[in-house]
């Protein structure tokens, strides 16, 4: 990882960890930090208590102090954009006020305390909005820090699209699907891929992170079948809604699939002792 120094002094501002950081906003405190976190469950009761929590958690995320815009979502098997559901992963995204909420409520708030301990294995993702284009359910969530201050420092950039399909375009769509899935499996450059979810079909998310922004630019622009999805999406008005948007990832907690998937990014359970 690069040394603290070559960050934006802006994005040096906030405490997450000593290697990335969060911009503050001109008057306005600390730009908002987002948290995705995966679980797995194993046993089908653990994947049946998932389901059931797709209704009953969110009375309990909504009361989450600080909480603003979240979902509950499902996923999909296989890479990005999948309509085959995966049973065992389930996942919760929001937004909170700035980091230091963000890891706490990850760390100890209902459901996301409730959810890590039932589940085989889990990972937090802490995310600092760098841009975002759409919307998503009508909202416009993820504001991106001042123009001043949203330039990509370096180290791991995630990437995250939202789409509601029209139904009279997804046999269109999903044909392209197995193709998308190929190229995002076998590029060599992504750390992390997952294909997420709110309505199966209907609204997809596809979630990836990516060694920089020129790794995650080479798949997005290069052409191949994720570009011609795309074009085909907006040439013939498949999408309803959509929204992109990017993010530099300043930390993580947790495994995935047995694994650490950012190694090189300071562990923010680690550093709690640190930084609290």
């Amino acid at each position: 990882m690069p040394d603290i120094q070559e960050i934006p002094e802006a994005i040096r501002e906030a405490t997450v960890n000593a290697k990335r950081q969060i911009p503050t906003g001109e008057g306005n405190g600390p730009i908002a930090v987002v948290s995705l976190s995966l679980y797995r469950f194993a046993s089908p009761a653990a994947r049946a208590w998932a389901v059931a929590q797709m209704g009953l958690a969110r009375p309990a995320l909504a009361r989450a102090p600080g909480i603003g815009f979240r979902k509950l979502l499902g996923s999909g098997v296989g890479e990005g954009f999948t309509p085959r559901p995966n049973w065992a992963v389930w996942a919760i995204l929001a937004e909170w006020p700035d980091a230091e909420r963000a890891r706490a409520a990850a760390a100890g708030d209902r459901p996301l305390c409730a959810w890590r301990a039932r589940a085989e294995e889990s990972l937090d993702l802490f995310l600092a909005p760098l841009s975002r284009r759409g919307r998503w359910s009508g909202a416009a969530p993820f504001e991106p820090a001042p123009p001043a201050a949203a330039e990509a420092p370096p180290g791991p950039i995630a990437a995250l699209t939202r789409a509601t399909l029209r139904p009279a375009a997804l046999l269109r769509f999903w044909g392209r699907e197995p193709a998308i899935s190929a190229a995002i499996g076998a590029n060599p450059d992504v750390l992390l891929k997952i294909g997420l979810g709110e309505t199966p079909w209907l609204q997809q998310v596809t979630f990836s992170i990516w060694p920089d922004a020129a790794a995650m630019d080479r798949f997005a622009r290069g052409g191949g079948p994720h570009a011609g999805a795309i074009a085909a999406a907006r040439r013939n008005g498949w999408f309803a809604e959509e929204l992109y948007a990017r993010f530099a990832v300043i930390g993580r907690a947790g495994a995935w699939q047995g694994r650490d998937p950012l190694p090189g990014l300071p562990s923010v359970a680690a550093r709690q002792g640190e930084t609290a």
